[in-house]
């Protein structure tokens, strides 16, 4: 990505979505990028920045070298905010932070710190220009937010089930939600884009039952498809069984294993996506350095079931999975919300 040329419609997109977050003349902006942050995202949120006549810095961290032996993508941790609790009064002082960062700080205790101290935050996920310009935010989407966050609130438990046999049961038990659609609304502290999903943090001992993977889910930490079936058995929250014979289930009790953590086999959060413009056939599309699979996240009817951190639970790992699954039934106590991966009348009423 770091040799493209920019686009005019590029610049259009970052423009109209800044705006849609309120940037405008004399806004104080900080874009937050590191050293290995794809640059391209980085020049057009400046030249969308001086289109609307913001007063705005770029502040590049190095990107820290892994901790780990592992690869790690997707995890939504970026490591480069680590030991750099100083910029959090500057950064916080401003207007918004635009995250430019490789994995973002969704789940930092950096992030958590600065949102406490009065930032506000919108992450543009590290994904091609392309991407963020045919799934720039839309403001109809805001009813669908509300409606998902009234759902989740005042709902006390989550069944999830697939005709291939997935039986999950999710107590939401006042869980911490989150739903966007790519800029901050009202009293918003975080937004990313793209977006179009909603989700909670089960609080802890809340997650209980089995997950079954088919044949085309996806396995955004590895940018692939699943190929074959593989279940995860769950109990008190932590994945303690992953069966499966393929090459999938393989490689995901591999990975797991080798982290010797705990925290890595946990729920972090679960939820549903709304985008009617995201494609669930996009990771084909598209060369792994080129994409962060944020589209897979928010695909239409898409159910979300996610392991790792979840700061909620005061559980914190680098290890983190999203798996968007296909043609899940929802229910919300007595309410069904998705059939089938369709949502239902019910779920708009």
């Amino acid at each position: 990505m770091s040799n493209l040329k920019i686009q005019e419609n590029w610049v259009d997109s970052f423009i109209s979505t800044f705006l849609l977050n309120g940037v405008k003349k004399e806004s104080k902006i900080a874009i937050l990028c590191e050293s290995q942050s794809q640059q391209t995202l980085v020049e057009l949120s400046k030249i969308a920045l001086n289109n609307l006549k913001a007063k705005y810095f770029s502040l590049e961290l190095p990107s820290a070298p892994s901790a780990h032996i592992h690869p790690i993508r997707s995890n939504g941790s970026t490591e480069s905010v680590k030991n750099c609790d100083f910029l959090i009064e500057p950064l916080a002082d401003c207007d918004l932070v635009i995250d430019c960062t490789v994995e973002g700080l969704l789940h930092t205790k950096f992030m958590k710190k600065l949102i406490q101290s009065g930032g506000k935050v919108f992450m543009i996920s590290n994904e091609h220009p392309e991407i963020l310009t045919r799934l720039v935010p839309d403001q109809s989407l805001s009813k669908i937010v509300d409606k998902s966050l009234e759902l989740i609130s005042k709902s006390k438990r989550m069944i999830v089930k697939s005709s291939i046999g997935t039986n999950l049961d999710i107590e939401i038990k006042h869980a911490p939600s989150r739903s966007g659609c790519g800029f901050l609304r009202n009293d918003d502290k975080v937004a990313y884009w793209p977006s179009g999903l909603a989700l909670f943090f089960p609080l802890p001992n809340t997650v209980n039952g089995s997950v079954i993977f088919n044949i085309g889910d996806a396995n955004l930490t590895m940018k692939k498809y699943f190929e074959s079936q593989v279940t995860f058995s769950i109990e008190n929250d932590k994945v303690i069984e992953i069966h499966g014979d393929g090459l999938d289930a393989e490689l995901l009790r591999s990975y797991y294993q080798s982290w010797n953590d705990s925290n890595a086999y946990t729920v972090s959060h679960v939820g549903w996506g709304f985008n009617p413009k995201a494609r669930w056939e996009a990771l084909n599309f598209y060369d792994k350095a080129d994409i962060n699979g944020t589209e897979l996240r928010v695909f239409e009817g898409n159910f979300l079931f996610s392991t790792g951190a979840n700061e909620f639970a005061d559980r914190f790992t680098n290890c983190h999975f999203d798996f968007p699954m296909r043609n899940c039934n929802i229910f919300l106590d007595n309410i069904q919300i998705l059939e089938e991966g369709k949502f239902t009348k019910s779920f708009y009423d």
